[in-house]
């Protein structure tokens, strides 16, 4: 079985995200959706929410499984015997950011990471920029799979 981890904070899930899974399917049997809890970080919506967010959206795709971790991703990965850690890229900045961090997840664990460019309609999609819409009242319901409140 072809076993990937695809890991963030997914504070929100954003369209971007769901663009990147889709289409990972078509190359792994399972996809983990890893959401990684940083206790030093302030997430703008609570774990709980995020999970739940996460498995309304892939309530239909058994093949996506929905966990939280914490410590490296490539430990995780070994825990859930996943041989691969797939990841989008929205733009060469993430590529770059990337691309280390893929080298030594390679190095340290023998995981591989797969990238998948973000399709044009959902490259301008971060997490980041729907809690800043948030958090001044904007409507970011184009940005997510539903309206997350």
């Amino acid at each position: 079985m072809k076993r990937a981890v695809f890991p963030g904070s997914f504070d929100p899930i954003t369209w971007g995200h769901v663009d990147i899974l889709r289409r990972g399917l078509k190359l792994f049997d399972e996809v983990i959706i890893a959401i990684g809890v940083n206790a030093e970080k302030q997430s703008m919506w609570s774990l709980a929410d995020r999970q739940g967010f996460i498995q309304e959206v892939f309530k239909d795709e058994p093949r996506i499984v929905v966990k939280t971790y914490d410590g490296l991703t490539a430990d995780f990965c070994k825990m859930e015997k996943a041989s691969f850690i797939l990841r989008g890229l929205r733009n060469s900045l993430d590529f770059s950011y990337e691309k280390s961090i893929a080298q030594t997840n390679k190095t340290l664990s023998g995981v591989e990471s797969i990238f998948i460019i973000s399709s044009p309609g959902a490259s301008h999609i971060s997490s980041t920029i729907v809690r800043d819409i948030a958090r001044n009242g904007g409507d970011y319901s184009k940005l997510v799979p539903f309206k997350v409140n």
